[in-house]
């Protein structure tokens, strides 16, 4: 029994230190061959038949003077950032969040999400050679800046002609108070044959010094929502090895810790989702559209939505599509979501998150105490069978099988149950995880004051008084907590203070805080528990 638990302890702070290592995602196999960039297999086009051309007049569609000079840039500002687009490649070429910063304090500048100077490496860059589309073609724009506030709409229509007499027009909708953008784009034969491919979107993510990034990049890289589960990749793997999705595609994104850029799939527009690194400080994502076919003097078009923004777990429910899900709570996420809900409730009436902690701490004690009572009482029941126990052990030391029957009589003579000290705490395990990755990926906490000097609920204890303390609390719980155990094991179990401390030095101050009151109710309640038990 003793020896279960150490392990089980032991097993618990291997989890708790490196969850992402033990259970890694798992690696699609990547595509056969090497296909053409704009090739879609027939499975695929049958699976998305969205895409078909659109009925349109039999005249000959006009076709639109070439955009001439230099390419220019048209911002759209909204409540919630601001956007650069540029003529060249219709593309975006940076895109600035308003209401995060990227420290706390004074001193923190606005989140950048896009940052580009380079042509080829802008955001949502069109791209099929069977249309002749080029992705750095220069577009003419139907509008100049964009202010947009308090919910009002407002659209860039670009448009571009390819050498086939192709029109493309790629049209973005804008909403003053949403993150979420509305992308269509659409091809119009202007010539005389029919023209037939696949549109390809492009995103080519700048990757960042993880290192040197900070705690928000300790989640980074693509994810896609395909074949009804996520798929996340790792950007070393990338450098080394494509990979492509075709399957089910709902949406795919690339995302830090806290904040993403994402395309969600419209009535099955995305078909393919290809991942690459061309070179060592770039990620490349290649949305695929289903084949479309367009006869002379007709169109077709092909529609996402983009999300650039926060990952806040209610702004993403609400944009549907299970974009939600690009925030990895790992197999604790139906214990994990409720209690953000739950965490946001408290915060509306405390207005401080810190104190909202540490009324759920306060909460799961209340709820799990009779449980805890229950251990502690079988704990203290084996711990007075234990000089009994030694002389069974001695007695029938020669003979295991004829002691395990002594002792298990003991323990029927008695009315204890062997495990009744760790089942309570085993069932407690998931709701502790649970709070663990709530509290671990919640951007609400993320630059979040408490009192005093802490300042970020998402950052460490930059003096470490915290975690000192929670050391020494689990410490005095510790001693307090009655056990069976040999002399040799007790002092194994004396080091998890100090082991949980040198963890918890570099650990979000938000989860300390919880584990510290945690510690202090605990110890309380062994109080209460010795003190009932007792009498």
């Amino acid at each position: 029994m003793e020896k279960r638990t150490i392990i089980a302890i032991l097993l618990s702070i291997g989890v708790l230190y490196a969850y992402s290592f033990i259970f890694p995602p798992a690696k699609p196999v990547p595509p056969a061959g090497n296909a053409k960039q704009g090739a879609v297999s027939s499975a695929t086009v049958a699976a998305a038949p969205q895409a078909s051309p659109a009925a349109s007049p039999a005249a000959p569609i006009a076709v639109p003077a070439q955009p001439a000079g230099a390419a220019r840039d048209v911002t759209v500002n909204t409540d919630l950032y601001s956007a650069v687009f540029s003529t060249q490649g219709a593309g975006l070429k940076k895109f600035v969040l308003k209401k995060y910063k990227d420290v706390a304090g004074p001193k923190g500048q606005d989140i950048v999400l896009v940052n580009e100077t380079a042509a080829s490496r802008f955001n949502l860059l069109s791209d099929s050679r069977e249309l002749g589309l080029n992705p750095t073609a220069l577009y003419n724009v139907s509008a100049n800046d964009l202010k947009l506030t308090n919910g009002n709409k407002g659209t860039l229509e670009f448009t571009t002609t390819t050498p086939q007499g192709v029109v493309f027009k790629k049209t973005y909708s804008f909403s003053g108070d949403a993150y979420r953008i509305e992308l269509t784009q659409q091809v119009q034969n202007g010539g005389s044959s029919q023209v037939a491919g696949t549109l390809h979107l492009l995103q080519n993510s700048r990757v960042i010094d993880q290192k040197a990034g900070g705690g928000r990049y300790e989640v980074y890289g693509p994810s896609t929502l395909t074949d009804n589960a996520v798929k996340s990749e790792k950007l070393d793997s990338l450098l080394k090895t494509p990979v492509q999705f075709d399957k089910g595609i709902v949406w795919s994104a690339f995302a830090d810790k806290y904040f993403m850029e994402s395309v969600i799939a419209d009535k099955g527009s995305i078909a393919q989702v290809r991942l690459s690194r061309p070179s060592a400080d770039s990620n490349l994502r290649d949305i695929v559209s289903p084949s479309v076919t367009v006869a002379p003097g007709q169109s077709a078009t092909v529609s996402y939505g983009l999300y650039y923004g926060p990952k806040d777990l209610d702004i993403l429910k609400a944009q549907g599509s299970r974009l939600e899900e690009v925030i990895d709570y790992g197999w604790f996420a139906p214990i994990a979501k409720p209690l953000v809900v739950f965490l946001k409730f408290l915060y509306k009436y405390t207005g401080n998150y810190g104190i909202a902690i540490i009324i759920i701490t306060c909460i799961l004690k209340l709820v799990f105490f009779p449980l805890t009572h229950k251990s502690y009482k079988s704990m203290k029941d084996m711990q007075k069978l234990q000089p009994k126990m030694n002389e069974l052990k001695e007695k029938y030391k020669n003979d295991r099988d004829a002691m395990n029957r002594a002792v298990m009589e003991l323990y029927k003579t008695h009315k204890v149950n062997p495990l009744g000290g760790c089942l309570p705490m085993v069932v407690q395990i998931p709701v502790f995880f649970g709070l663990y990755r709530s509290l671990m990926y919640s951007i609400e906490l993320r630059h979040a004051p408490f009192y005093l000097w802490i300042t970020d609920l998402s950052a460490k204890d930059p003096y470490y008084v915290t975690p000192l303390i929670m050391g020494a609390t689990m410490f005095i719980q510790q001693k307090m907590t009655p056990t069976n155990m040999d002399p040799v094991q007790a002092k194994m179990m004396l080091m998890l203070p100090v082991v949980f401390t040198f963890m918890f030095l570099n650990f979000p101050s938000g989860l300390v805080i919880y584990w510290l009151v945690n510690n202090v109710l605990t110890i309380a309640q062994q109080m209460y528990i010795n003190k009932s038990i007792t009498d």
